[in-house]
């Protein structure tokens, strides 16, 4: 590749990367939307099986339906089948 191909190159890379971020700070800025945070008392008694459940190395019912109830909040989920 000839020296004039490179600059030709570099130039352009350069020029693309200016165009980028001009187009990034000239782009009005979203408000991020703040995801509602509550505090249940169905969130404590959840929060206290989950403590119970990290010492039982046994299968426990009630430790798995803990585990699935942390799980379907986590990932926003409240259908419960």
């Amino acid at each position: 590749m000839s020296r004039t191909a490179k600059i030709a190159g570099v130039a352009a890379l350069a020029g693309m990367m200016v165009t980028v971020a001009t187009v990034t700070v000239s782009r009005p800025e979203q408000p991020m939307a703040a995801s509602p945070i509550s505090r249940e008392p169905d969130d404590q008694r959840l929060a206290a099986d989950l403590r119970r459940c990290r010492t039982i190395t046994m299968p426990d019912s009630g430790c798995e339906a803990a585990w699935e109830a942390k799980r379907r909040s986590f990932f926003g989920r409240d259908d419960k089948q």
